[in-house]
């Protein structure tokens, strides 16, 4: 019993270890099963991973998914959107579309965000769609100035919708950014100092509620610090605005400084009324009378912006200017008042294509009324008109009791940076371009200047320039004009680059706030784009100091703002920073008033300089003092910039600067000299673009490195209008003019416009005035009896020129220019001589310059001069590429293009034929069809569906204003939209989906997992419904470029677009039409063909022919497999498949053949028109061939080169007979002469010399 029992037991253990193997095995195979094949190298950060790669969420890419790439819609009451984990992608675009509910107020707090200043930018706007009014533009490094400072960006829209869109370039990517939004959320959380509390309804919004001594909308502003100092520096208004109340002797937001205070301070005004209209960058502002007056300036939505304001200083009230007519919008002006009238020049218009205006208007205050005034271009002669932007420009009094408008430098889409000087005379309105003396500045864009009435001086300081070695960037330049002496001078620079600051003078000291300060990216370091930097210019000392940045309750960043002095304080209104900014900053500087002792005085500052003068102390006033260094001075390469500037430079002979007191062996102009020649080298080296190079005859234009260079040995020449004259006063004869003219590669000068007469006239009497008077020739003379004309051709018809009374002669044939008042011409003989001419150029020596970026009109004529230009489809603009930056300084620009233009059309939406392609511009929805395959249409729209341009009457241009039109892809049609992503079924109208993306059957011709693309042998574009068509290769390929139908000739020497022609230019021969091409070759040659580039990938054959005259012998070989077959045929449609070539050989899959060809059994002598077809075919690429036909004779080749070979023996031999003949002569003749001299030597001198040879050795001398 006990062991049966244990038999079973054992036997249940049997069956229980069997059991448990089985499921040890089954668990083991259904894990292996299960677990996936490979796993990723990388965590996919936004995606899954799949047999060992990330296959990435909608919207995102990379290899671990780790960049947006897309648009993604968020419906979550808070979250967070970013780039990615890391670094931004190259060529970025993505949208994000955040959706609360009707009206409500979406907040974005932008806690991360680094970005490439001026290239890579973040669009907000209001609602869904890019067509909503736009409230942000970020870019470059957001960070809180001050640490502690509730700073950190936030941007709040109230439509219930909001997009943002990033734009990234193809340049710099940085760290990108993180923003957390919130709908219906108390602003900045009430930045601690307050509670977030919900309104009395359920539609109304949630508001902060401020802890005592805070105020402002998130509770971010204090007020009454320190109670105001209360009850003896003043108390605190808790009805009113909430803030301090001074009393009369104390000052400061606190009411903690005297009055004067030897302590500066800035001040954050209330702004009545705080209206988002008033937002502005790029305006200019005036004082006039204590009320600011700003005139124009950027803004992101027109529709509501007011043209012209005023503030009024002291009670700070905001008042818009109602005018009936005027000037239209423009940002980028100059703005200068004199007396009532407030003059605006220049800038960009809004209007139309955004163009870059000379346009002069007047406002005048008391009346408020616009004028629009037209300046005579006066002399000399070639003086014009710059239309720029980025420009300043100040109404100044001369010694000579004119009042004249000066223009500083700007920026020019025609000719580039400009380095000129424009006046306006008020009186006269005559408009000038002088030349200028001392140090040879280079302008640019968006610089400050401020006007110094005690010294007649313009300080200029910073701006984007032009630099050396063809590049652009900022610089720290500081210049004073002199604007009676015209006058440049060259003063220390500030060590902080920037533009589109402010500047202002108060108390002797030079006040420099904000600005872009981003430079190339390589080189800035991490600055921002928008600086708070506060800079001091001590004009007594010639030294900068760096300020402390403005202490106030929030950072006050910013670029594009004005600045205004009035009652000793700078107020700064405006500008961007990321948003436009409607505040008002008031800088209270030390007064030196305040300083009672002398000490005290005289060591005022920075930021103001005093001087101790009876008893008090004042304001200094600016005088000029000179500190000298040689290390300064050493940096100055032309006469002019050494010796005009405050470091008291001198220019020695020997080309170098040095200070004034160091040694120099020969001084050639002290400090302050006025009689440096005109380097042309320094002066052609500012000009920026050929444009601006080509109008100083003096230069040239370097279309290799984009360099504008000096011409050697040009001086001389005078720009006039078009043209270049130069006036000699040599006394020559007509022809001897002509001659002299031509040595300068030019023509006596046609006087043929007022401009050049005008010239001519001026320099005459300039000549007069130093005792030179000239009656120069000019380029006109008599053609036939009664017809004078010019030396070009062009008849006498010139008003501005007349004959004196008397002429002309009949003795002349030959005109020259009297005196210049009487301004009359004369005739004289072409023989006698004339006191003078004038010469032009030939024109045809200078080099045109290219159509300038700003004239083309569209992406392809554009791009098409290199990467000189770039196109800016958003705005439908081509700029210069040098002026990228300045040309969209508020991210005007939403994508930029340098190469292809890509999408087709760039007009509108309806060029792109695919969703996906669609989707990539933010402009754009998709419109599907009924029938679900992928077909549709791509138009302007929103995510609400699509949207139509309004027209506007009387509006020049495109129109900017959309509105919602839902009827144009109706739903209730069966039309789908699709705003943020595509479709699942997208065939192109060429088959169904199963499985709701997958195409079931491409049909038409078509194929691709879209069906996108056409099918091999079948051209043309299928997408969203276009057609296939066969490929038309006349036999010689099965295969075409897919889009355009070009064949992919397989056989090697016919081209063509249907391959239709032989390569003839490199030996083919034959008719592709009939037959096929063949290579010619030569007998007794070995050629080589080297199929191997990419371009010879689609080549399976070649053909060859060869015509011998006697016995063949043939070879072929080749690095790969191919088949062979050889013909041949007499006549002379030989090389046509017309049937009658007779088959030689045929073989296949072979690497080498050889063979000959005897003449016996071809017959070559008798058939003279014999050839040879070699067919080489079914190779693979790539492939070297080696072919060679040589042909040899028989027994009378023998004979024929042994005749050759002793008739060239003989010849030899004959030849060196006549050589050897010729030998002993010579050698005879001189033993003759060395017997007379022995014989000579030992004879008598009278005796007659006979000699004679009688034996070898012997020798007989007879006298």
């Amino acid at each position: 019993m006990a062991a049966q029992m244990a038999f079973g037991r054992e036997c249940d253990l049997r069956g229980i270890s069997r059991y448990l193997v089985v499921y040890v095995l089954f668990y083991f195979v259904l894990v292996t099963h299960a677990s996936p094949a490979k796993a990723c190298e990388k965590n996919c950060l936004s995606g899954k991973c799949i047999n060992g790669s990330c296959v990435c969420d909608r919207g995102w890419v990379g290899d671990q998914c780790q960049h947006c790439q897309g648009r993604f819609k968020l419906t979550e009451p808070s979250g967070y959107l970013t780039d990615g984990p890391i670094n931004y992608k190259y060529k970025t675009k993505c949208t994000w579309l955040i959706e609360g509910y009707p009206n409500a107020v979406l907040r974005l707090r932008f806690n991360h965000f680094a970005t490439e200043c001026s290239w890579d930018h973040m669009y907000v706007y209001d609602g869904d769609s890019i067509y909503a009014p736009l409230v942000a533009v970020f870019s470059g490094l957001i960070v809180p100035e001050i640490r502690g400072n509730e700073t950190v960006p936030e941007v709040e829209t109230t439509s219930g919708y909001a997009l943002l869109h990033f734009f990234s370039d193809a340049a710099y990517n940085l760290t990108g950014f993180e923003i957390f939004y919130s709908i219906n959320s108390c602003p900045n959380n009430c930045s601690g100092h307050g509670k977030c509390t919900p309104g009395n309804s359920a539609a109304s919004r949630v508001y902060c509620e401020c802890d005592k001594y805070w105020k402002g909308e998130a509770c971010d502003i204090p007020y009454c610090r320190n109670n105001c100092g209360s009850p003896d520096h003043g108390y605190c208004d808790l009805t009113g605005e909430k803030l301090c109340v001074c009393n009369d002797s104390w000052q400061g937001p606190d009411c903690s400084l005297t009055v004067p205070s030897t302590e500066s301070f800035w001040v954050l005004p209330s702004v009545k009324p705080f209206g988002t209209s008033l937002a502005r960058a790029s305006h200019m502002a005036v004082v006039q009378e204590k009320v600011m007056w700003v005139v124009g300036g950027y803004t992101f939505n027109y529709s509501s912006f007011q043209m012209i304001l005023n503030y009024n200083l002291e009670s700070g009230i905001w008042n818009t200017v109602p005018i009936n007519s005027g000037p239209v919008p423009r940002y980028g002006h100059s703005l200068a008042a004199c007396q009532d009238d407030i003059y605006m020049f220049g800038g960009k218009l809004e209007a139309g294509w955004e163009n870059v205006t000379d346009e002069l208007w007047v406002f005048n205050v008391p009346n408020r009324t616009w004028q629009r005034r037209n300046p005579v271009v006066g002399p000399p002669a070639q003086a014009q008109i710059y239309a720029v932007e980025g420009h300043s420009a100040h109404c100044v009094p001369l010694d000579s009791g004119e009042t004249i408008m000066l223009v500083i430098f700007g920026y020019s889409p025609i000719y580039s940076y400009i380095s000129n000087v424009q006046e306006y005379n008020l009186r006269s309105n005559m408009w000038l371009v002088p030349e200028t003396k001392g140090a040879i500045p280079q302008g640019g864009y968006g610089h400050s200047s401020t006007y110094d009435s005690g010294s007649g001086s313009i300080y200029v300081h910073g701006g984007y320039k032009a630099l050396p070695a063809n590049k652009y960037g900022l610089v720290d330049d500081l210049y004073r004009y002199d604007v009676n002496t015209r006058t440049w001078f060259i003063l220390r620079e500030s060590g902080f680059p920037r533009y589109l600051h402010s500047a202002v003078l108060l108390s002797g000291t030079l006040l420099v706030f904000g600005g872009n300060t981003h430079n190339d990216t390589s080189l800035s370091n991490g600055a921002k784009c928008f600086s708070a930097d506060f800079l001091a210019y001590d004009i007594a000392c010639d030294e900068w100091t760096l300020l402390p940045k403005p202490d106030l309750h929030r950072d006050v960043n910013r670029f594009g703002h004005s600045a205004v002095v009035s009652n000793g304080s700078m107020y700064v209104f405006g500008g961007f920073s990321s948003v436009l900014l409607n505040d008002v900053l008031v800088y209270r500087p030390p007064s030196c008033q305040a300083f009672l002792a002398e000490e005290g005085c005289v060591k005022a500052g920075p930021g103001v300089r005093c001087i101790w003068s009876r008893g008090r102390c004042l304001p200094w006033e600016v005088r000029m003092a000179n500190v000298t260094m040689d290390e300064w001075c050493y940096r100055f390469s032309d006469c002019a910039s050494c010796t005009a500037n405050t470091k008291g430079c001198q220019w020695c002979d020997d080309k170098k600067c040095i200070s004034a007191f160091s040694n120099c062996t020969s001084v050639s102009v002290p400090t302050g000299g006025s009689s440096c020649p005109v380097r042309n080298e320094q002066v052609c080296s500012k000009l920026a673009n050929c444009k601006s190079c080509s109008l100083n005859l003096n230069c040239q234009w370097d279309q290799n490195h984009s360099q504008c260079h000096a011409l050697p040995g040009n001086e001389g020449w005078s720009q006039v209008g078009d043209a270049c004259l130069r006036i000699n006063s040599s006394r020559e004869s007509y022809d001897n003019a002509q001659h002299y003219c031509k040595n300068l590669n030019g023509n006596i000068a046609s006087l043929t416009t007022s401009k050049q007469v005008d010239f001519v006239l001026e320099e005459l009497k300039k000549l007069q005035q130093q005792d030179k008077r000239l009656s120069p020739w000019v380029g006109l003379r008599k053609i036939n009896v009664s017809y004078w004309g010019w030396e070009d051709m062009s008849p006498f018809t010139n008003s501005s020129l007349r004959w004196l009374p008397g002429e002309p002669s009949d003795s002349g044939f030959c005109a020259y220019l009297e005196e210049p008042q009487v301004s009359g011409l004369r005739a004289n003989p072409c023989t006698a001589t004339a006191h003078g001419l004038i010469c032009n150029p030939n024109q045809s020596t200078r080099p045109s310059c290219k159509k300038p970026c700003s004239l083309h009109t569209n992406c392809a004529n554009c791009t098409s001069q290199a990467m000189e230009c770039m196109w800016c489809g958003s705005v439908q603009r081509c700029v210069d590429s040098t002026a990228y930056v300045i040309s969209f300084p508020y991210g005007q620009c939403l994508e930029w293009q340098t190469g292809d233009c890509c999408p087709p059309l760039q007009h509108n939406c309806s060029g792109l034929r695919t969703c996906s392609q669609c989707l990539e511009q933010p402009e754009c929805g998709w419109c599907g069809d009924p029938t679900s395959t992928g077909k549709g249409l791509c138009m302007e729209g929103s995510f609400r569906g699509p949207m139509k341009r309004l027209a506007k009457q009387g509006h020049q241009g495109p129109s900017h204003d959309m509105s919602l039109e839902p009827g144009i892809c109706p739903k209730d049609k069966g039309y789908e939209w699709a705003f943020i992503q595509c479709p699942a079924c997208q065939c192109n109208g060429h088959s169904t989906c199963v499985n709701g993306s997958v195409c079931e059957q491409c049909r038409n011709l078509t194929t691709g997992p879209n069906c996108e693309t056409c099918m091999p042998g079948y051209h043309g574009d299928p997408t969203n419904g276009g057609k296939c068509q066969a490929c038309k290769c006349n036999g010689h390929a099965s295969v075409c470029q897919v889009l355009t139908g070009k064949c992919f000739c397989t056989t090697k020497g016919i081209k063509g677009d249907q391959c239709q022609l032989c390569d003839s230019e490199n030996r083919y021969l034959g008719n592709p039409l009939r037959g096929t091409c063949y290579y010619n070759l030569l007998i007794d040659y070995q050629f080589t063909f080297s199929l191997i580039q990419e371009d010879d990938n689609h080549y399976t054959a070649i053909n060859f022919m060869a015509s011998p005259e006697q016995n063949l012998e043939m070879s072929i070989n080749a690095s790969n497999n191919f088949n062979l077959n050889i013909t041949w045929s007499v006549g002379s449609t030989a090389g046509t498949i017309s049937g009658e070539e007779v088959p030689i050989v045929s073989k296949t899959n072979i690497k080498e053949y050889r063979d000959s060809f005897s003449c016996e059994k071809f017959t070559f002598r008798s058939n003279p028109n014999i050839t040879f077809y070699v067919y080489v075919s079914n190779f693979s690429w790539p492939i070297k061939i080696q072919i060679a036909f040589s042909q040899h004779g028989g027994i009378m080749d023998l004979v024929q080169f042994f005749v050759t070979f002793f008739s060239c023996f003989l010849s030899l031999l004959l030849v060196a007979a006549v050589v050897w003949k010729i030998k002993q002569t010579c050698w005879a003749s001189r033993r003759r002469e060395i017997y007379w001299r022995i014989c000579q030597s030992s004879l008598d001198v009278d005796c007659l010399l006979f000699y004679e040879r009688v034996s070898v050795v012997g020798l007989v001398c007879l006298c």
